[in-house]
């Protein structure tokens, strides 16, 4: 396994991500962006690489919050509403980090999947409304609201969202809106609810916040998992 950062611009500033790929492998195979956590590119993360990189892809772990850092759950605040008050800005570090991705000789340029966690998940989605050549998108406990609902119908590949029924932070309110726009955009989508979950239930490290909002939940961790693979069978065919 060669697991390795990359430093790289986007957004007025230094990013550093982290690409995980079997080079032992022959042959281009898909290519998974993941988009971390308010946190930042954390161990979490880049076991999730890891873990793609283990059953034959190629992942890279783009870096939203800058330089590497990692952030507490109070400073994070400041950085999202600034994301979501201009969402061109997270666009455009989504797309300089899918340049990152496609570069990487062992990627099937034409296979490329976007998976986000958290705001990860609003990231990789407003990635899509922005047009990005992706066969799918994946959101784990994401926040599926936009400023910008009318560009979905500039997503070219399919959708899955992964939302826990009992997140306080995704109301039902926000769900009928993403579906709307699904709808309006004419998405290839799908809404997968998962009873007993709430919000960070694919984070093993979300009890730590001790946050009445945030729990892992290994039955939907793996459920969800499993969706997020039935997609790319789908989509991009076994590796």
């Amino acid at each position: 396994m060669h697991t390795e950062s990359i430093a790289y611009e986007a957004d007025g500033a230094r990013r550093v991500g982290f690409l995980a790929v079997d080079r032992a492998r022959a042959g281009r195979r898909p290519g998974v962006l993941i988009a971390h956590e308010a946190s930042g590119v954390s161990e979490v993360v880049k076991e999730r690489a890891r873990r793609l990189a283990s059953l034959g892809y190629v992942a890279f772990a783009l870096d939203y919050v800058g330089d590497g850092k990692l952030l507490a759950m109070e400073e994070t605040m400041a950085m999202l509403a600034a994301y979501r008050a201009a969402p061109e800005r997270i666009r455009a570090i989504g797309r300089a980090s899918l340049d990152i991705l496609r570069a990487q000789p062992e990627v099937d340029a034409a296979r490329i999947a976007a998976v986000g966690y958290c705001y990860g998940g609003t990231a990789v989605l407003e990635l899509g409304r922005d047009g990005a050549d992706v066969g799918c998108i994946v959101g784990f406990h994401s926040g599926l609201a936009t400023t910008r609902p009318d560009d979905a119908k500039n997503i070219k590949g399919k959708v899955l969202v992964c939302i826990g029924a009992e997140d306080p932070l995704i109301p039902p309110e926000q769900r009928l809106d993403f579906e709307r726009e699904m709808r309006a955009g004419k998405v290839d989508w799908r809404l997968y609810l998962f009873g007993g979950a709430v919000h960070g239930f694919a984070n093993p490290d979300a009890d730590k916040a001790k946050h009445p909002a945030l729990a892992y939940h290994r039955p939907t961790d793996e459920r969800s998992f499993r969706a997020m693979r039935d997609l790319f069978d789908e989509t991009f065919g076994p590796v």
